[in-house]
């Protein structure tokens, strides 16, 4: 899947926001391997430490499922700016997907930059600082 249609995705996903607080729509589309697509969008809370970002609710559907072997994340919000992940997700998706994942960014304008998550996250904390003896 070209990113164009996988930043579609994560603007259709947008309209599953749950955000009467912020009214910040934020939609995550994340792609594995093999061609599947899991969508997630943030889901407020009035206990605002209780909410969940678009990116964490497609990577943990995608886990759930058994998925394991991802390709791509694609963000969107309203914002005419480009909005990165926050380090929660960003965390999360070096974990779950792995240093390689390419992060898409999209604008109003339907711009888009790809980064990788080592890139987001340089120096990060993973499993291997916790597997050593």
């Amino acid at each position: 899947m070209d990113y164009k249609k996988l930043a579609d995705q994560a603007k259709k996903a947008k309209g599953m926001s749950y955000s009467p607080y912020s009214k910040f729509r934020v939609g995550a589309a994340l792609l594995t391997q093999d061609g599947k697509v899991y969508r997630g969008a943030n889901v407020e809370n009035a206990s605002y430490g209780l909410t969940m970002c678009a990116e964490r609710t497609a990577a943990f559907a995608a886990k759930i499922a058994g998925e394991n072997d991802f390709s791509a994340i694609a963000i969107a919000s309203d914002s005419k700016d480009f909005i990165p992940p926050c380090g929660a997700c960003r965390q999360v998706l070096l974990e779950l997907c792995g240093k390689e994942l390419d992060v898409i960014i999209t604008n109003g304008n339907d711009e888009q930059k790809v980064f990788k998550v080592k890139d987001l996250i340089p120096f990060s904390f993973g499993d291997e600082q916790l597997n050593k003896s």
